[in-house]
């Protein structure tokens, strides 16, 4: 996703974005799971966005993705703006 700012508030964004990657990259949640030593089911909550994900667990996905985080500063736009990105 070189040069594409997703802007995520919400754990529902996050997961959405992780889903979305995830496919992007032709992997099933079982391939990721493999890939971060995760059962499937965790990966599904992460992109289901339950609450109760582990920041370690989050960044083990993120990594795997290709993706990271980055924290600044929230924008101007609403929750209800960055929710039509998803």
């Amino acid at each position: 996703m070189e040069g594409l700012l997703m802007i995520a508030r919400t754990p529902k964004q996050i997961g959405a974005a992780i889903r979305r990657q995830r496919r992007k990259l032709a992997l099933t949640q079982a391939d990721l799971g493999e890939q971060t030593k995760l059962r499937q089911a965790t990966v599904s909550a992460v992109e289901a966005g339950e609450p109760g994900t582990q920041i370690r667990t989050l960044c083990d996905i993120l990594a795997a993705l290709d993706l990271e985080f980055v924290i600044q500063p929230r924008t101007k736009a609403s929750v209800d703006e960055i929710g039509d990105i998803f």
